[in-house]
């Protein structure tokens, strides 16, 4: 064989930090041992797989060609390795996941996950669907969860279990007591909502189509708590997942407010890259979901 592992993680590392140097650091290695194992790669095949742009190393199109390939074989070797060490036991996982979902489902499913398998290694990246998507086009995930559209030429997006947006209010804002908001109610009141894109602020704009850009947006806020939190505080009207309220509603620190004739249904997705290798810890993942699929 004309190559190494090593030389495939080199090439796969400059591939996804720009530089030789973050490369190195990533598998901590001299850059000089870096620069040397791709050089040697492409010498040997006598090939280029990136472009020189001043310090920083841009794929080229075989690069983007063979990139799925390597990433493959090397999660083989992986597979191969943990099978070996774990007699055959998932090992490496990384799982992304959009802020609703990773704070409210996906924790309880990694805690599930380790209890079968408690000598896997997984990881959990919480981010909003737009960075999520950019992680798995890039291979730095194995398997998203997401609660946003997407549509992506290198990412396959399966449905998984439905969910829904709640309008919500302090039990003292003069809303709570009505029976249903009109639009115009809509329009003459403070949001507090997430910031663009976030699934869970797609879903929001989807729904209040037609008076949207009417709406008195008076804070964007990248986490669920924080929007509670200034809901409570009398700040505006929040619209978020009703998984994250459910708490909250029991308590009666916050409560629903009825909008008829708007749709606040959503559908959460698992995403993945269309050439990524299922390993035996992808495979037992995805099986988990199904588990949950119906909410259980």
């Amino acid at each position: 064989m004309r190559y190494t592992l090593r030389q495939l993680e080199v090439f796969l590392a400059t591939a996804r930090h720009g530089t030789l140097s973050r490369a190195a650091d990533s598998l901590a290695m001299s850059q000089s041992a870096a620069s040397s194992a791709l050089r040697d790669l492409e010498s040997q095949f006598e090939v280029q797989l990136f472009e020189r742009v001043g310090k920083r190393l841009k794929i080229n199109e075989l690069g983007e060609y063979l990139q799925p390939q390597a990433e493959a074989l090397l999660e083989r070797a992986r597979e191969l390795e943990d099978g070996l060490a774990l007699g055959g036991a998932p090992g490496h996982l990384r799982v992304g996941a959009t802020l609703t979902i990773g704070n409210y489902l996906a924790v309880s499913m990694l805690a599930q996950f380790r209890e079968d398998f408690p000598r896997a290694e997984v990881s959990l990246n919480v981010a909003n669907t737009r960075s999520i998507a950019e992680q798995l086009a890039h291979f730095e995930l194995d398997v998203g969860m997401i609660e946003g559209e997407l549509s992506h030429p290198d990412l396959e997006v399966s449905p998984w279990r439905e969910d829904e947006l709640v309008v919500f209010a302090p039990p003292g804002h003069p809303y709570a007591q009505l029976a249903a908001l009109t639009d115009e109610q809509l329009r003459n009141t403070p949001w507090v909502v997430r910031e663009s894109g976030s699934g869970t602020r797609q879903a929001f704009d989807r729904a209040m189509a037609g008076i949207l850009p009417e709406l008195d947006i008076s804070l964007e806020l990248q986490h669920t708590e924080a929007i509670k939190r200034a809901v409570e505080a009398g700040l505006g009207l929040g619209c978020l997942s009703r998984i994250c309220l459910q708490e909250a509603f029991r308590r009666g620190s916050l409560v629903p407010v009825a909008v008829p004739g708007r749709d606040f249904r959503r559908q959460l997705s698992i995403v993945m890259h269309r050439q990524k290798y299922r390993s035996a810890g992808l495979r037992a993942w995805l099986a988990l979901c199904e588990e949950q699929r119906d909410g259980a």
